[in-house]
């Protein structure tokens, strides 16, 4: 009789081990693609281009990545850096909400309040633009803002040189200075009308693509 009741608790006891739930666990899953290889925070730091000092970029946080592709430095703090001359005279500052670099195609994509000033006054105001380092031009497709002691010009697309004195400005309308009107007009010999004129431009050149690998 005991031996009956001892076997009924094993078998009880085998039928309650197989019924369990057993939880099936994967490993962790590291995504290498988006961990930066570096991070620094509160970086005030001077960059070279061919053994020459061409840059002083300051920014909260400055995160690099070899691994994604494109590979890229990200600084989603914002960035503020100044650019120099061969003498290490400042030519220049630009500043952005956020910014990407791709450092293999030397691109810088700027986001967010973008603002550029330059050493003969102009100043550049968008929400996006493009900086390509291998054509050594700035560029954006969307609307832009170029204020110089002389006049204002605005309009949806902007093109320009890296320093910023030869460029051009499409669908653009722009306001000149009432010293400027009044030259144009004594030389027509016609009194001004009006310090709002149409801005005449030249026929507007090819618009850049913009990369489609680029990631935001």
């Amino acid at each position: 009789m005991e031996g009956r009741i001892i076997v009924a608790i094993v078998a009880a006891m085998a039928i309650v081990s197989c019924t369990e739930v057993q939880e099936h666990t994967a490993p962790a899953i590291y995504d290498r693609d988006s961990a930066s290889v570096m991070t620094s925070y509160g970086v005030n730091t001077l960059v070279s281009d061919s053994g020459v000092i061409k840059y002083r970029i300051v920014t909260e946080r400055w995160d690099v990545n070899t691994v994604r592709q494109p590979s890229r430095w990200t600084f989603e703090k914002g960035v503020f850096f100044e650019q120099f001359d061969e003498k290490f005279h400042t030519e220049a500052y630009i500043q952005a909400d956020t910014a990407w670099y791709y450092d293999q195609k030397k691109l810088w994509h700027l986001r967010g309040r973008v603002r550029i000033r330059n050493v003969n006054g102009l100043l550049y105001e968008s929400q996006e633009l493009f900086w390509d380092g291998l054509r050594h031009e700035l560029y954006s497709n969307v609307f832009s803002k170029v204020t110089t002691p002389e006049r204002t010009l605005q309009g949806t697309y902007f093109l320009s040189d890296e320093r910023m004195t030869h460029y051009t400005v499409s669908n653009s309308k722009g306001s000149f200075t009432t010293e400027s009107m009044e030259q144009k007009d004594e030389k027509q010999n016609t009194p001004p009308d009006t310090s709002q004129v149409e801005v005449p431009m030249r026929p507007q050149a090819t618009k850049h693509a913009k990369t489609t690998d680029v990631e935001r």
